[in-house]
């Protein structure tokens, strides 16, 4: 038996894949407009949330629209409906079209928009160029009667400790022998004020998120059957994760720039922008770096890499140029909007199966609308100047 959505239980799957603690300070994502309570049975998903995209979202009975850019970037004063912003506003609530964005949080995870890229891009090995550290985790280590270790496991993990990758409730357990002897001031729950007492205990082993650590030392003292828990908390290295800023991999068969650069477009959804090239037309690619949206700020990293090859969007004159100067990579500078387009059927199929897994049906589609704000271009051919 499935049932329609909530705009929430949307909101939380988006942010499950696309953890809004991710993004940038900079930016505004999240739900928008819409009440959380309201149910969904169509969504939408586009780029931008432009009047013509929330046009056709009216226009389908759309109850909720995804997009990966921001209608409210930069703080405003007001949203009459005197300004684009704020008729955008009045629209989508005025037709009760709730609003979710997933932005820079959506750029730098596993199944986010570089990630989408790549995989147009026939990469599906591919690594981040500048990878984000993993969470700050912490290990728990406690002692536990053998009869008692099974339950307090279970209270640590309520509190989040044990969780590893898509596996919960991880522990490690080997056996040992505990002494003590109770004091005056103590009530042993095993043994006898004055006698030394021996145990045989479990040494518990279990990863906690740094953040989540009062809660679980509060769950471990509560649980505990001692009254005093024993225990120590090491503080664990971090590590390079699957996130991070662009993506870097292999092809599976060697190519030229030429013809790489017309695998790219062909790639790509069209619009009436054009895909541009610096390097030989003949130079061999087979490692190649992108970046979905606007990637200058990951030049140098590139440089450092191995690639043949740097495809991304909104390339600056000074930037490209002094790269050019190194040599290699060649660039390929793509249209923003069609280099993020990728992302949308990416995100579709993470809505549906997680929704799917809570038995919750709702139907949903990708927007072809063109939001590239460029609707044209003249070739620059009439060569040098005289």
């Amino acid at each position: 038996m499935t049932r329609a959505a909530t705009v929430a239980e949307v909101q939380a799957v988006l942010e499950t894949a696309y953890d809004p603690h991710r993004a940038e300070d900079w930016d505004a994502v999240g739900l928008v407009t819409g009440d959380p309570t309201d149910e969904v049975h169509r969504i939408l998903l586009a780029v931008d949330p432009t009047h013509d995209v929330i046009d056709e979202a009216i226009e389908i009975r759309a109850d909720l629209l995804v997009t990966h850019h921001p209608l409210l970037l930069r703080p405003v004063n007001s949203v009459a409906a005197t300004t684009p912003k704020g008729r955008a506003v009045h629209k989508l609530i005025s037709n009760r079209v709730a609003l979710i964005t997933a932005h820079t949080n959506a750029d730098a995870p596993p199944g986010g928009v570089s990630d989408a890229m790549a995989h147009a891009l026939g990469i599906d090995d591919a690594e981040p160029i500048a990878a984000q550290q993993t969470d700050p985790q912490d290990k728990l280590v406690t002692f536990v009667p053998h009869a008692d270790a099974a339950r307090v496991i279970d209270a640590l993990a309520a509190a989040g400790a044990g969780d590893i990758g898509a596996y919960e409730r991880c522990a490690y357990t080997s056996p040992g022998t505990g002494t003590f002897r109770p004091t005056q001031d103590s009530n042993p729950t095993i043994g006898e004020v004055g006698a030394i007492e021996e145990v045989a205990e479990l040494r518990v082993e279990m990863v906690v998120p740094r953040a989540r650590r009062a809660a679980v030392v509060a769950a471990l003292r509560a649980a505990h059957p001692y009254e005093e828990a024993a225990f120590d908390i090491y503080e664990l290295a971090t590590q390079p994760s699957r996130s991070g800023s662009g993506r870097i991999g292999r092809l599976a068969a060697p190519t030229t720039l030429g013809v790489f650069a017309s695998a790219v477009v062909d790639a790509l959804p069209g619009t009436a922008s054009v895909a541009r090239v610096a390097g030989d037309p003949g130079q061999p690619v087979r490692t190649v770096a992108l970046c979905g949206g606007a990637g200058d700020f990951l030049l140098d990293q590139v440089r450092a890499t191995d690639a043949d090859v740097y495809v991304t969007s909104d390339l600056r004159h000074h930037p490209a140029s002094e790269l050019r100067e190194h040599g290699s990579p060649a660039l390929i500078d793509v249209p923003h909007w069609a280099a993020e387009w990728t992302w949308l059927p990416v995100a579709e199929r993470v809505l549906t199966a997680a929704l799917a897994a809570q038995g919750i049906t709702v139907e949903t589609r990708v927007s072809t609308i063109v939001t590239d704000p460029w609707t044209g271009h003249v070739p620059m051919s009439r060569g040098a100047p005289r």
